[in-house]
């Protein structure tokens, strides 16, 4: 997911989007232990939408105070 995508999103989408993205790294380390894994990429993957969601995330925390 790009991070004009992510930018999109409401901050509770953002929320949701964040919990998505932990599970599916918790099913693919899963995977890893279980030596099921095809894809190691994907965890790479996932870690940086996690990234860009929680730098958003934080962008917006910062904004937020600013403006108050």
């Amino acid at each position: 997911m790009k991070a004009t995508e992510i930018r999109n999103l409401s901050d509770q989408d953002l929320s949701q989007k964040l919990q998505d993205l932990k599970q599916e790294l918790f099913n693919l380390r899963f995977q890893i232990a279980a030596g099921q894994l095809e894809n190691p990429n994907a965890i790479g993957t996932v870690k940086k939408d996690i990234a860009r969601v929680r730098t958003i995330q934080q962008e917006r925390a910062i904004a937020a105070r600013k403006e108050a």
